[in-house]
């Protein structure tokens, strides 16, 4: 029984780190317990729950950027954020749907807390998009086992 809950552990922080800005991935953990007989539906939670958990880590880091943006040490310049926040502002909050893409979906999240997006509309948006990618990948893994 351990065992299993370990699994769906891993599966859930593996999920969490690779929403944030470290580099992770957390489908080949997935799909491997999947192959080993895990429940779809509950890796289908601790993923998409720790995923999008790493995505409000994001949220809020957004939220505490601009206090720090005038800092000597500060890794995103006035013109890169600038250039940031007129793409998201160009395709609006729908485009959190699309949190889950790989490069483009976390600073995505982390836009979105700059811009102040409400909290339960982020959390909505970001939930259904990752919600969805790690279902069909579920899915799809199903159809070939």
């Amino acid at each position: 029984m351990e065992v299993f809950i370990v699994a769906y552990l891993s599966l859930f922080i593996t999920g969490f780190i690779a929403a944030t800005l470290f580099p992770a991935s957390s489908e080949l953990l997935l799909l491997t317990l999947l192959q080993q007989s895990y429940q779809p539906l509950l890796l289908w939670l601790a993923a998409t729950t720790g995923n999008t958990l790493g995505s409000c880590v994001n949220w809020w880091l957004g939220i505490q950027l601009r206090r720090f943006q005038h800092k000597s040490w500060f890794p995103v310049s006035e013109k890169q954020l600038a250039r940031a926040e007129r793409l998201f502002l160009r395709y609006g909050r729908w485009s959190l749907l699309l949190s889950w893409l790989p490069v483009v979906g976390d600073p995505l999240t982390m836009v979105a807390g700059v811009l102040k997006v409400p909290f339960p509309i982020f959390l909505l948006l970001v939930t259904l998009g990752k919600g969805l990618r790690y279902g069909i990948l579920i899915l799809l893994a199903m159809s070939f086992f």
